[in-house]
């Protein structure tokens, strides 16, 4: 695993100026040829957390073909001015054992001096699976993004602890899966980390108890501030939620839909909630996942800007 407190390279941050909804979507597209460096040039203050982005934000664009995975990189840096990507596997479904494309990826990445952090993983099975045979697949589903996550240089992959049966079967189970992996993974030097992500995942204290269960440092969360839907339309306290997961958080994914004229996020008080990222000690990557109806290339400057604020605001009380 990569330091808790990665290395920040100057040149990802840029004093970006924080405008308005209307000024952002006038921009010119990200996709296509000619992608335009943005910002004023200015450094930006002192970071007392780090800004990646996250692929899911650009889900849209790369769907309908107008960006390519391998595009990605080039985008994050030109584009937003961040030097950090978490990859959705579902963009190379087909490439996790190909090397010449993940050489290829990561000559990409440094060839705009960008960190890989993390791979998103979902589709490869439940890691909580009542069968025994079908749990044991899914784990070995899992084992090829993680050769994958080490061959580009990431710290963890980010798994989901799906199940089915009662709250404490499914935990003993979820942890069952989730052990065998982090086995796989930990041999590798690499994290395996689980999202809230729906079901009782979406649960702070279930997923804060799988993690006590599994008992394993390379085993951990990624705190997601959107993704508290319980189902049956009910819903877990998203501010609680975070608070009992970032106990064991290796990465946070700052959830973003709308914005209001103030540059605020309209569903969550991003400064309570980096409060208590704060106060829990991290002091690793927050990644940008918009995932809005609007325009992506402006709900991702919108979070981004929010949390350049937000990280400002920290340097001029500390």
């Amino acid at each position: 695993m990569k330091s808790a407190e990665p290395h920040v390279n100057r040149r990802d941050f840029f004093g970006w100026s924080v405008g308005s909804l209307a000024a952002m979507a006038s921009l010119s597209g990200c996709v296509g040829v000619g992608y335009r460096i943005l910002g004023d040039g200015h450094q930006a203050p002192k970071q007392h957390f780090s800004v990646s982005l996250a692929q899911w934000s650009l889900h849209r664009t790369l769907q309908s073909g107008k960006m390519s995975n391998l595009d990605f990189p080039r985008v994050t840096r030109e584009v937003y001015g961040l030097g950090a990507v978490e990859y959705v596997n579902s963009f190379f479904k087909d490439k996790a054992n190909d090397t010449a494309y993940l050489t290829d990826l990561k000559k990409r990445c440094a060839d705009h001096d960008i960190q890989s952090l993390l791979i998103m993983c979902d589709g490869e099975g439940r890691l909580g699976d009542p069968d025994a045979s079908a749990r044991s697949q899914a784990v070995k589903n899992h084992h090829r993004w993680v050769d994958a996550a080490k061959f580009l240089g990431c710290h963890s992959i980010r798994v989901n602890a799906a199940s089915a049966g009662s709250y404490e079967e499914q935990m003993k189970l979820a942890a069952d899966g989730l052990a065998s992996l982090t086995e796989y993974g930990a041999a590798q030097g690499l994290n395996v980390i689980v999202e809230n992500h729906g079901g009782l995942s979406s649960n702070g204290a279930w997923l804060a108890g799988v993690m006590k269960m599994v008992d394993q440092p390379r085993c951990g969360t990624l705190p997601d501030f959107g993704n508290f839907n319980l189902g049956g339309g009910k819903s877990y306290d998203r501010y609680l939620g975070v608070e009992q997961l970032m106990p064991f958080a290796k990465a946070v994914s700052a959830k973003s839909h709308a914005f209001d004229e103030k540059g605020n996020e309209t569903a969550t008080d991003y400064k309570k909630m980096m409060k208590i990222v704060m106060d829990a000690g991290y002091r690793g990557f927050v990644g940008i996942e918009f995932e809005g109806g609007g325009d992506e290339k402006a709900g991702i400057l919108a979070t981004r800007d929010l949390l350049y604020r937000i990280n400002s605001e920290y340097s001029t009380s500390s």
